[in-house]
């Protein structure tokens, strides 16, 4: 008997963005594989295996393991798995466990970048899109923060630590800034201001940073 992996996009975090196509892979699956907030939003879920940061890659090697013995296993990624998502962790684990890649099925979903340019009406099509997730080299926001494009970011970092690192680099105080923090869920939150404010401000870890292009008004 063939196992299937499921990678399955969750959306920003709240239920009302599970696409349909998500909820029916995980009821279908006889594991569930994902963080307790993820697992959390499917209301008819087999059996779960929770994972927290410390110990991602043992969860995922587990869920793995699973579809090598037949198993269907739904492994949930936050927003869409192939940005900032589990994507890449998984097919290197299934290779190196042997597992067909032909046996796994990505499901996409709503990442929180597509999300912030919804609520903030941007065309993200023609904007620089950058994600520094798990990334401690950010230098790479340089080669295109005044290229006259909206830069639309995931920090790695705190936001403030990004708006600073931006301010140490020539980075005008003036620049313009949207921060987007836990979009979706009911203390969703945008913050409109300079870069120097938001080098002043907190913010939780769940955010969005939109830049504007240099000379903006």
């Amino acid at each position: 008997m063939e196992g299937k992996i499921f990678i399955v996009g969750i959306g920003p975090g709240a239920e009302e963005y599970l696409t349909l196509k998500a909820v029916e892979t995980v009821k279908d699956s006889d594991y569930t594989v994902g963080s307790t907030r993820a697992i959390d939003l499917f209301a008819d879920v087999k059996n779960t295996i929770a994972f927290n940061v410390k110990d991602l890659v043992d969860k995922l090697e587990e869920g793995v393991d699973l579809a090598v013995s037949g198993n269907s296993v739904s492994i949930l990624s936050t927003g869409d798995p192939g940005f900032s998502g589990v994507l890449n962790s998984v097919l290197r684990i299934s290779t190196e466990k042997g597992f067909p890649h032909e046996n796994i099925e990505v499901i996409p979903g709503i990442s929180s970048l597509q999300l912030a340019a919804a609520r903030n009406h941007i065309q993200w099509d023609s904007a620089n899109v950058m994600t520094f997730h798990g990334r401690e080299n950010i230098e790479d926001i340089l080669e295109v923060i005044d290229n006259g494009k909206i830069t639309i970011a995931l920090p790695s970092r705190k936001v403030k630590d990004m708006a600073q690192f931006l301010l140490d680099n020539g980075v005008s105080e003036d620049r313009p800034v949207t921060v987007c923090e836990r979009l979706s869920y009911p203390d969703e939150r945008i913050v409109a201001t300079t870069l120097k404010n938001i080098a002043s401000s907190e913010f939780t870890y769940m955010c969005i940073m939109i830049i504007g292009p240099k000379n903006c008004p």
